[in-house]
């Protein structure tokens, strides 16, 4: 199915469905309980997870196929989010022509980016990526004020042109008149699940961004990408140019991270230079191998999983802990309190690094890998009891 093998369709299915009924799959708890906290299925972190899962994705091309490790990706992001700002303060606050303009000029800057630090390799393009992201931080600061409106942040007043809207025009971001905050509340039991429409046209793009990256992937692109992370030395040797190709992957890895500001921006129309820090950078490097560098949907998940951690467990404090452990005596509940306060609220960073030493240590591969062992194992019990129940026996070593 669209030019799709078998495995990779039913990625792409499980993906669609997933995505689909989201709000019901992370509002597991019903309103009001304990665990209640735990609940993601709200529009404004569902949105979060799809829009970083594109900006992953889009990272993944390059590290994952190339083997080149950008630090610098959060430039593109900024770009893009800039972009579609000013789309609309100059034309409406209709998000389509706001999100093409942010592929296009993130894809333009990162052709010039893409230029000058691929001509070395390794650590040095890490680092020329890392110096370029803060050159560009730092422009948005000061510089650059009349255009990112520096330290305030760029965002949309009353007086803007916007010269294609009328008199009758939604004065949010919306899609050709549906608003990206229309929100639809259904009320089951003590369930509450919300379905919105931003996040739902941020998840068809990211459906249609995943699918593209499946092609790249297949394509005899991708298999030279992934020869150049092999061994780029040798291909050298045979005299064939492979800077084109490390070129092109990221610059279509630039694109997916303005294609990302932007939905940013259309979703919250606001554009700030923090946006190009080096720790947004180091997020999106995060996401990808906490999830599975070079895999195809390894990056979802790890942005899904970075995402949950910052907004859910950041909320933990220590009234909640004293109700987990209100059951038990007065001085072990205040002392379990004691343990784990380091670990959540603020701390929350202190648990993500943790849990991602861990994922690095004993999953190389991610929280792919950990899926494809548990399958493994799975599979390897069922047989197991199959020829059990049919009678059948190893023979002696």
């Amino acid at each position: 199915m669209l030019g799709l093998n078998k495995r990779d369709t039913t990625l792409l299915i499980a993906v669609a469905i997933l995505t689909l009924f989201a709000p019901f799959i992370l509002n597991p708890f019903p309103e009001g309980s304990a665990m209640a906290q735990f609940n993601a299925g709200y529009p404004d972190l569902m949105q979060r997870f799809v829009i970083f899962g594109i900006f992953a994705v889009g990272f993944n091309i390059l590290f994952g196929l190339t083997g080149y490790l950008s630090f610098g990706h959060a430039a593109f992001l900024g770009v893009g989010s800039y972009s579609a700002v000013w789309m609309f303060k100059l034309l409406s606050m209709n998000v389509l022509p706001a999100i093409i303009l942010a592929v296009i000029v993130s894809g333009m800057f990162a052709v010039v980016i893409g230029y000058i630090s691929l001509r070395r390799s390794g650590i040095y393009f890490s680092i020329l990526t890392l110096a370029f992201a803060q050159m560009s931080f730092a422009l948005a600061y000061s510089v650059l004020t009349p255009i990112t409106n520096g330290e305030t942040g760029l965002q949309v007043y009353n007086d803007d042109p916007q010269y294609l809207m009328g008199p009758d025009s939604p004065t949010a971001t919306n899609l050709f008149g549906l608003e990206m905050r229309s929100t639809y509340t259904l009320d089951i039991g003590h369930w509450s699940f919300d379905f919105n429409a931003g996040y739902y046209m941020c998840a068809l793009i990211m459906l249609i961004a995943v699918y593209l990256s499946i092609r790249i992937f297949r394509s005899p692109f991708g298999l030279m990408l992934k020869a150049v992370k092999s061994n780029q030395q040798r291909m050298n040797y045979t005299g064939l140019n492979t800077r084109p190709y490390t070129l092109a992957a990221f610059v279509i890895s630039g694109m997916y991270a303005g294609l990302a500001g932007g939905l940013m921006a259309s979703m919250d129309p606001l554009a700030g230079a923090e946006r190009m820090q080096w720790t947004a950078s180091g997020e999106v490097v995060l996401m990808t191998i906490l999830g599975g560098a070079g895999t195809l949907i390894g990056p979802i998940l790890g942005a899904g999983f970075i995402k949950y951690f910052e907004n859910i467990f950041s909320k933990i404090n220590d009234t909640v802990l004293h109700q987990w452990f209100a059951f038990l005596p007065d001085g072990l509940e205040d002392f379990m309190v004691f343990i784990v306060h380091p670990f959540i609220g603020k701390g929350w960073h202190l648990t993500l690094g943790l849990l991602f030493m861990m994922v690095v240590i004993f999953l190389p591969g991610g929280l792919v890998e950990g899926g494809q062992r548990i399958s493994a194992w799975i599979r390897r019990r069922n047989t197991d009891d199959a020829e059990k129940a049919n009678g059948k026996t190893k023979p002696a070593e």
